[in-house]
């Protein structure tokens, strides 16, 4: 009887004292299962119709503007409710629904990127061996290069004329039209190749893309091959070889968004670093009304190669932005910075078994466990990391635990076995508070990545409930 008791009151204690994870299909709430569903379906369509951050951009301001969003103007006259949206170079967005109480309070921001892992082609690109023609690339981010080749690819970009005439590109997408792939080495002749690390056996130099193979008919010249790709360029698209040099093309998987599983409960897709925290503060900012704080959404593009450039979170576009819209009730930037919350929306690395040595199980993300809520990112030593505070993961803690979003705290991996960043750091270097939290990815940055649907949804209810926070 006694012992009974014993046990009875660890229970209690356990309960009452122990952090316990649970899986998130057992915690949902009636309803959110279709909801969840519906959001996700949404999120596809978003990952078809975005490959690049270009077309991210564009599928951005269709949404927008379907939603009551007007394109902001320097000197526009702004009042609570008002939604806004300022495109920065076509690469990166910033949009905003001003709230009831003065940018002087701070504002709440979401900031994500909208690039991805890819291959980019060179400025001259375009050449013939052994009569074959293929395109040169330059791969872009963090890839392992072995997992691109073999795979169906499209030509996604633009191409700049010198008349300032900017064409589109978009081969691979479209009904009838070709796709393209880069060629691997046969194993009955891979035994040397096969015996080299997998970061050495595929070299950057070698992915270049198979375009053509048939020479141009009657003709004895030289590059027939290459003749009549460039031919048919011109056909569609009126550029000349020369036009290379302006454009601005990559390839990406040909894949479109799918479920996965016999439940169909994740989603396989590329681009999902970082499109699927993209969508999610884009989808959440979309949905307010007229919050008490501004609720800013940043949607950035140069992230995979360390947010430079005038389209990255380090160019001063955003604070150029924020400054107009304080100018207009006479705020100065530094003083809504330092009252200000951002959560720094990107993708976390799931807990994989099939690889479990990497992984520091206590502390990474499980699939279908929530958002990851990630105090620091960086390398090893917490190197190129913003390392949020306490009370900033405690101030999380309470606002998604009030709005019943289901979160988990992660790491990237063990400590030594690598790392990465995000634009976190980028956005606490402004001085405003700034903690990360995204979606578990597993295959991250490979051609085809896979996210649970239940994480992408409680993504977005966390960066909805952010936006709605006093």
């Amino acid at each position: 009887m006694d012992e009974q008791k014993e046990v009875s009151r660890g229970e209690q204690l356990r309960k009452a004292l122990c952090y316990e994870k649970k899986n998130g299909y057992d915690r949902l709430q009636p309803g959110e299962l279709e909801a969840l569903e519906a959001y996700c379906a949404g999120y596809k369509q978003f990952l078809d119709a975005g490959k690049t951050e270009r077309e991210c951009v564009d599928r951005t301001v269709a949404l927008a503007e379907a939603s009551g969003f007007r394109r902001y103007t320097r000197g526009m006259d702004l009042k609570a409710g008002d939604k806004v949206y300022l495109v920065n170079r076509d690469k990166a967005i910033m949009l905003a629904v001003m709230g009831r109480k003065s940018l002087s309070e701070g504002v709440n921001i979401c900031a994500a990127h909208i690039d991805s892992p890819r291959l980019d082609l060179k400025q001259n690109p375009l050449y013939e061996i052994d009569d074959l023609a293929f395109l040169k690339t330059h791969y872009y981010g963090g890839i392992r290069k072995y997992q691109w080749v073999t795979i169906p690819l499209e030509l996604h970009g633009v191409i700049a004329l010198k008349n300032g005439q900017v064409i589109r590109v978009s081969i691979g997408n479209g009904e009838g039209d070709p796709l393209f792939t880069i060629d691997d080495l046969l194993p009955h002749l891979g035994v040397e190749q096969s015996k080299k690390p997998l970061g050495e056996a595929i070299p950057g130099e070698s992915l270049n893309i198979l375009v053509g193979s048939r020479p141009l008919a009657d003709d004895d010249g030289k590059d027939r091959v290459k003749l009549l790709a460039l031919e048919l360029l011109n056909r569609k698209y009126g550029i000349t070889e020369e036009d290379f040099i302006s454009a601005e093309l990559s390839a990406v998987p040909a894949f479109c968004a799918c479920d996965i599983g016999f439940d169909r409960s994740l989603i396989g897709a590329y681009g999902h670093d970082d499109r699927v925290c993209a969508y999610a503060s884009l989808a959440a900012l979309l949905q307010l009304d007229t919050p008490e704080r501004t609720a800013v959404c940043m949607l950035a593009d140069k992230e995979e190669i360390g947010s430079e450039g005038v389209s990255g979170m380090k160019s001063a576009a955003f604070d150029t932005f924020m400054a107009d819209l304080c100018s207009v009730q006479g705020v100065l930037p530094r003083v809504c910075y330092e009252h200000s919350f951002c959560l720094s929306a990107d993708v976390t690395a799931a807990y994989d078994p099939n690889f479990a040595d990497v992984y520091e199980k206590r502390n990474s993300a499980l699939v279908n466990y929530g958002v990851g809520l990630c105090k620091y990112t960086g390398a090893r030593g917490k190197s190129g990391a913003s390392d949020a505070s306490a009370e900033i993961v405690a101030y999380i803690r309470r606002v998604l635990d009030e709005a019943g979003v289901i979160w988990q705290m992660a790491e990237l991996g063990k400590v030594d076995a690598g790392g990465g960043g995000t634009v976190a750091a980028y956005m606490a270097e402004r001085n405003i508070d700034t903690l990360d939290a995204g979606v578990p990815v597993l295959s991250m940055h490979a051609p085809f990545e896979t996210v649970g649907k239940l994480d992408c949804y409680m993504t977005f209810k966390g960066m909805k409930a952010v936006f709605e926070a006093v």
